[in-house]
This record gives C-alpha cells, structure tokens and sequence, in this order.
C-alpha cells in the first residue's frame, strides 16, 4: 500500500533538523547537537506542521545564548548562502529555517531589539519568508514596521520585495492576523506589480485576491488604474490580472469578468443540462453534459456550483473550474464533465439532496438536483 503523504514530515524530519544543528553547531561549538535532535524528534510525531515550528524554536531558545543580541550572531553566522537572485520564481526556500525568523518574533519583539530584529529578518528572509514573523512586529509596532517595509519594497533582491507584499496580506492563510488598514499597502503593491519576477507578481496578485473577499471594488479600480498605465507586458498582466481576481470571478462578479474580456451578458443559450444519473453513492461521479449554442461570437468562462446540504441553515457551495473558450456565432458545442464524490479530510459530505449550477460568465444557465447517499 502507498503510504500517505504528509506535508509536515516532508518539511520538518531528522534529516532537515540534523541540517539545522549542524549548522548551528559549526558557528557554535558548545550547541548540544545530539541532544537537540533528540528533543525535537521524540515530540515530532505528536505534533502538526506549525507545532514543529515552534518545538524548534523553542529547543533554540534552551541552547542559545540567553542574551539576544547573542543568540542573533548565532542564527545569523549559521545561514546558508542566499536563494538564487537570479531565479524569477519557484525558489521558496527550506522550511527549517521558519524556526528561525520565530525566534526572532519571540525573543526580539522589543523595542531597543527592533533595528537588530528587522536586520535579520531581512537577511533569513533571503533563505526563507518571514511572513509569519514580520506579523508579530506590524502588531506590536506599526510604524516602525511600515518604514521597514517600505525598504523592502525598494530592495534589490526580491525575496525582500516579495516580503514588503505577502508579510501585509490581509488574509494569509496559517498565518496570525496583522491590524493595518487594507488599502494602505497598495501604495506598496502598486511599486511591486509590475516587478519582473513572477515570484513577486503572484505574491501581489495574493493580496489582491485577499483585498477582494473585503472590498471588490478597490480591488477592480485598482487593476483599471494599472491596466491604463500600462507598465507590464501582456503575458504579465493577463496573469496578475486573473490570478488576483479568481475569487471573485467565481463568484460571478459582472465587473471582474469585464476586465477580463468576458461578456456579462453573453449571447447563447443552454438548450440541454442533463445529469446521467441522479442518485449517488460515495466514490461515484456526477456525469453531466450540455450544450452552448452562440447567437454571436464569445470569450465563455464556464464554471459549475454545487451547494451542499448541512446540518445548519448556513448554505455551504463551492465552485469548481470548467473551462475558457471562445466560440462563434452560430456555432454548438458540447460539454462533458464528471464530478467525484469521496470522503474528504477537508469537508464532511452529508446525505441528501445536493444541487448543482452551470455558471457561464457570472450567469446561470442550468440547474439539477440530485441525490447523495452516504
């Protein structure tokens, strides 16, 4: 059998947190190395990705000098040499330095540390984001932590520029909460968005999408404001553009599907939705298909909804990615698509009678219902 796989045992493992401790231990001769593995590796298996981090961190912080400016030297002398400044994308970095820029949010979170805690910060996160850490200090001290952003910003290498973006995101997933205004960062996003890396691109294009489930219409302003200026080339903005609104694309937002070349009211008709059956069990596949029929040549973004049954009156739906096509006038084409039905650690599937849309630029075109036993 295939063993499952596990995110946190990729990342965090004895032979990510040897390289660790090896590394400490070459700039630090008195670091229990041996010991270190061993605490942290007895406690792994009880413990989530995020849990290791702070196990980690929290073995450093009985080894370390007790002295911060000390155990800085420390963390900062055993770094590996920078991330490619060379790649454009792709090159996040090893986890096993999180623990890391941890210690420094845990330990350097006061005010005569902050230029020191802000200079590592800026150099661990050429070797690994420090998304999660920088949050700690835009709480704790925003205005000192917007000037250093700022710097980011402007700074030559992009995993520093990356940072001035993904560390302000409103929404980043795993990460703590941060209490800024959300339309401030934009002053940053807008140096940022047309950077020629795509790391930095996306990162911006996140925090837009983040931006967009709070305030869509600063979110499509502001992209009407870069489209006119015109700083990116086409392939660069076609990707920003889609990417920071796929959230509100799928929620069929009319001025969304605008700037992205989609008709609101587009001219076909969906003679045909069938469901081939509709009555499931767990592990079958909703099969359906249907037809487009144009009356006038059309960009289409075509997506499905399913809305789920819950225990409570809160309605759960979801929806899932088809396809984009243009088709032309007077032309049919047909659509086949099969949908699995299967327990999930991520949603719990309940009984009963589910329904599923076909949503065509933002529009309804079909309805059906169907029936789930599990």
């Amino acid at each position: 059998m295939t063993e499952k796989f596990s995110l946190k045992d990729q990342l965090f493992n004895q032979q990510k947190v040897g390289y660790l401790a090896s590394r400490i231990k070459n700039v630090y001769p008195q670091f229990e190395e041996q010991q270190f593995n061993a605490q942290i590796l007895q406690q792994f298996p009880a413990l989530e990705l995020k849990q290791r981090i702070s196990c980690i961190r929290m073995q450093l912080e009985k080894q370390l000098p007790n002295k911060f400016e000390s155990a800085l030297t420390v963390i900062l002398n055993a770094l590996p040499a920078e991330l490619d400044p060379s790649k454009t994308d792709d090159d996040f970095g090893d986890f096993i330095f999180a623990p890391l820029s941890d210690f420094v949010a845990k330990n350097g979170l006061q005010k005569q540390y902050l230029s020191l805690s802000f200079k590592a910060l800026a150099e661990i996160t050429k070797r690994f984001s420090c998304e999660d850490s920088i949050r700690y200090f835009i709480n704790a001290y925003p205005e000192e932590s917007w000037v250093f952003m700022q710097q980011m910003s402007q700074s030559d290498n992009y995993h520093q520029r990356r940072l001035a973006s993904e560390g302000l995101r409103p929404k980043l997933p795993w990460c703590i909460g941060i209490n800024i205004d959300y339309q401030k960062p934009l002053i940053l996003l807008s140096q940022l968005h047309n950077d020629d890396t795509r790391y930095v691109v996306r990162s911006v294009a996140n925090h837009l999408n983040d931006i967009a489930k709070i305030d869509a219409s600063l979110v499509i302003q502001t992209l009407k404001k870069w489209q006119i200026e015109n700083k990116q080339s086409k392939k660069e903005w076609d990707f920003l553009s889609k990417h920071a609104l796929r959230t509100l694309v799928k929620k069929g937002n009319k001025s969304a599907l605008k700037l992205l070349g989609f008709n609101a009211n587009p001219k076909i008709t969906v003679p045909n939705f069938n469901l081939k059956k509709s009555t499931l069990c767990l592990g079958d596949y909703l099969d359906f298909s249907f037809v487009i029929d144009a009356q006038k040549e059309e960009n289409l973004m075509i997506d499905y909804k399913i809305i789920y049954p819950t225990t409570h009156q809160r309605v759960s739906e979801k929806v899932f990615k088809i396809k984009q096509l243009s088709i032309k006038q007077n032309t049919c084409i047909t659509v086949h698509k099969k949908h699995l039905f299967r327990l999930m650690s991520t949603k719990k599937l309940h009984a009963g009678k589910y329904q599923i849309h076909l949503q065509i630029n933002g529009n309804i075109f079909g309805k059906a219902y169907f029936i789930l036993n599990v």
